[in-house]
């Protein structure tokens, strides 16, 4: 009989793309083949530590192999990132591995992925972990699951743990699921950035049920990456940053990843580098899903020299010969910069790695540090307000007077804590007594801080950097690496054009927010009954629009923030506002002048469009043909959310009818932008109407 390693190796051969190399040509590393035989054969809980690149995907793919050829059930994946799960089907693939995944952005498959689990044609299912506290698929979907499930794996595992740099409330839930597991259902966590006390924490969470305190495996490696030259770059400002940008981007080997701290500032930077010729997309946590995978492609074949993210292109995005990372403001740990900088130079020799920290740095690590623990006045306030009854996210905003994301990640920890539950419809009070645990928060609070500190110290130290992040991670192999700039010297340049410098202040002082035309339909449009796929018509789509600003600005983000407020009265624009309109519209750089102004038909906010449309009419001495007309109701659903279900609410519920277009480009006017869905389906039923253009218009841009 072949044994447990032949095996293994013979599926690490197929995972890699070399089925037919000789035994010697293909070999684990120094951990795998140990991983993957606990689990296999001692069916035992694991937790892996190494490097990024060392190969932690192989170990839970061989091992799903092996453990099906048993006749085990499906692997259930917990991955954190819609990024991460791509890259995991297709190396899974790769593998002969089947592995499917539910989420927020393919509810419309969800049906077709239960029927193959029915099947059992499912090797791998990769979920999110807020999707293990979906109602219907907590009720519905997970107690079967769990019965048949052949092992479950955790990716990033370091979410799990609130002394981790990126916790996240739901991986908690996890500690449940795997106390509701048979014993002998393998368990295996998977991490690149851990220290001894976040190693520590998930590993209790991977010893409860079962058989009481099952033995967590631990298998740490050395975290050095030696293909990294890691530097530092102090520069005066904001705009000095951006000139340095513009000066030297070019000079940077292959196409690689711009990071920033804020959504704002990466959308920002996307935009003036591509004004000055730089091929470069933005990447955030809000961008559409087939945005966003359509930019990770264009990455992964170097059809663009980078992309300008956040932190959601962090985890597991796998581009093996990346060539260089740049921070734009540093993240508030060295763990979150470590585990960063290792998307570069996985498979290559070389990488150029460059931090560029900001003065404000400090302010913005406060901001998500507070947002992400729960405050006591407001978790009671919450608390309160909930009964038996199902409120929804919006109902509460409005009653307990806390912004959406704050809220909504308050929720998710008064639940992990047993004190809210969401069902369906919203959310209810358990009626458990909760009591706001002071003393925890405060050390990891503190923890924080001195996280934030070693971030500092980072900058400033006079020694290795790559042994200084090895250490902060507690990796005793450290040694200097004779490659960054305090070992080897300085190898990037450090001066700014004087051009680079006047093009980044103009850009920085500038009012004006583009709205980027979509061009493409969702995928899975049909499901719906929304007859379109690929890309929307070049007769039928928006152009580039304008916003006066985005909500989260510093500038007019704050009166538009008091306007779009939950509650606030739908009221006439200001003059002051529309005054701003008005300088934005002047600085427009449209190929051809409007002919004339239509509006969008608010539903919320009618008064405040009106005035809006008929005012730069006058301003203008353009014709104000008036609003759209709503059919069959108008738009149904909420803005944002899935693209997919965004379009069927839209769809085919605007007319045209009764106003006479002209030939030549219309401003259509609305009030807030969310997920352009609506301002697409709009310009198309203008363009279809006679319209030579649409340049759509708004006082802000959600993000």
């Amino acid at each position: 009989m072949t044994s447990t390693r032949d095996a293994a190796l013979s599926a690490l051969r197929e995972l890699v793309g070399r089925p037919d190399a000789r035994p010697h040509d293909v070999e684990f590393h120094d951990g795998q083949y140990e991983a993957i035989e606990a689990l296999v054969e001692g069916r035992r809980r694991a937790l892996v530590v190494q490097r990024t690149g060392w190969g932690k995907s192989a170990v839970y793919f061989v091992a799903t192999l092996l453990l099906r050829r048993r006749g085990a059930g499906p692997t259930v994946l917990v991955s954190p990132l819609l990024a991460l799960m791509r890259d995991q089907i297709s190396a899974a693939e790769r593998a002969g591995v089947r592995a499917v995944a539910i989420n927020s952005t393919n509810a419309h498959e969800w049906s077709d992925v239960l029927a193959q689990l029915d099947r059992d044609e499912v090797d791998v299912l990769l979920v999110s972990p807020e999707r293990l506290n979906n109602p219907a698929f907590r009720e519905e979907q997970l107690p079967a699951l769990v019965q048949r499930i052949g092992m479950l794996v955790v990716d990033e595992a370091h979410c799990i743990s609130d002394w981790g740099h990126d916790f996240r409330p739901d991986y908690r839930r996890l500690r449940d699921l795997i106390g509701e597991m048979p014993a002998d259902v393998p368990v295996l966590a998977t991490t690149a950035t851990a220290n001894s006390r976040v190693v520590a924490d998930v590993a209790e969470q991977l010893g409860v049920g079962g058989r009481g305190a099952p033995d967590v495996l631990t298998i740490r490696g050395p975290l050095a990456r030696t293909s990294l030259r890691l530097g530092v770059l102090r520069l005066r400002d904001s705009a000095s940053r951006l000139a340095w940008l513009l000066s030297h981007l070019d000079d940077l080997p292959g196409s690689g990843i711009i990071y920033t701290l804020t959504v704002s500032a990466a959308v920002d930077t996307a935009r003036l580098l591509r004004e000055h010729g730089h091929d470069v997309r933005a990447y955030t946590g809000q961008t559409d899903a087939d945005e966003r995978a359509e930019s990770e492609g264009m990455l992964k074949r170097n059809e663009v020299k980078a992309l300008v993210a956040t932190s959601a292109l962090g985890m597991g995005f796998d581009k093996p010969d990346l060539g260089f990372v740049v921070h734009l403001g540093a993240p508030s740990s060295p763990v979150a910069y470590y585990q960063q900088v290792g998307r570069a130079g996985r498979a290559s020799e070389n990488a150029d790695v460059l931090l560029l920290p900001g003065v404000e740095d400090r302010d913005i690590w406060h901001y998500f540090a507070t947002a992400s623990m729960p405050d006591q006045e407001r978790a009671e306030r919450v608390i309160a307000a909930l009964g038996d009854a199902p409120i929804s996210t919006p109902a509460l905003e409005a009653m307990v007077d806390i912004r959406r994301t704050p809220l909504e990640l308050l929720l998710k920890v008064l639940d992990v804590d047993g004190a809210v539950r969401r069902v369906q419809g919203g959310w209810v009070a358990t009626g458990q007594p909760w009591v706001y645990d002071a003393e925890r928060y405060e050390r990891i609070a503190a923890e924080r801080r001195a996280e934030q500190q070693h971030m500092l110290d980072y900058e400033q130290t006079a020694g290795c950097r790559m042994e200084f992040l090895q250490r902060t991670l507690d990796d005793d192999t450290a040694v200097p690496c004779g490659r960054c700039d305090n070992c080897a010297g300085v190898w990037f340049p450090q001066e700014v054009g004087a051009d680079a410098s006047a093009q980044a202040g103009e850009s920085l002082d500038r009012v004006g927010v583009p709205i980027e035309a979509r061009r493409a339909w969702p995928t899975g449009a049909d499901r719906l009954d929304v007859p379109v796929k690929g890309r929307i018509p070049a007769e039928e789509q928006a152009g580039e629009g304008r916003a006066l600003a985005r909500l989260t600005d510093l500038g007019w983000g704050g009166a538009l923030r008091g306007i779009f407020a939950a509650g606030a009265a739908d009221a006439p624009v200001s003059p002051e506002l529309l005054g701003a309109c008005v300088r934005v519209l002047a600085g427009w750089d449209w190929a051809e002048r409007p002919v004339a102004v239509i509006a969008m038909p608010s539903r919320s906010r009618p008064v405040l469009v009106d005035s809006l449309a008929r005012g730069i009419a006058e301003i203008g001495r353009l014709p104000y043909l008036g609003a759209l007309a709503p059919v069959n109701g108008g738009p149904s659903g909420q803005p944002g959310g899935n693209s997919v279900f965004r379009l069927a609410g839209l769809w085919d519920r605007f007319s045209a009818d009764g106003i006479e277009v002209p030939p030549g480009p219309v401003l259509l006017v609305d009030d807030l932008v969310d997920s352009r869905w609506t301002l697409t389906v709009a310009a198309r039923t203008l363009r279809r109407a006679g319209a030579t253009g649409v340049l759509p218009f708004a006082l802000a841009l959600r993000g």
